[in-house]
């Protein structure tokens, strides 16, 4: 089994994604962003979460 990124596409193998992806849930899915793409993206997730959270 494999996990991709859901952004660029980078794939590991394996049943879970290395502890440096971020993972969230989107309209009910999974999903993962290697760590790159987190880094890149960090101010966009941060934006989709709720008010509570902060």
């Amino acid at each position: 089994m494999s996990v991709a990124c859901n952004f660029c596409g980078r794939v590991v193998e394996g049943d879970e994604p290395p502890l440096t992806w971020t993972a969230a849930v989107e309209r009910g899915r999974m999903r993962h962003y290697c760590e790159a793409c987190s880094r890149e993206h960090l101010r966009s997730m941060e934006a989709k979460l709720d008010s509570e959270w902060w």
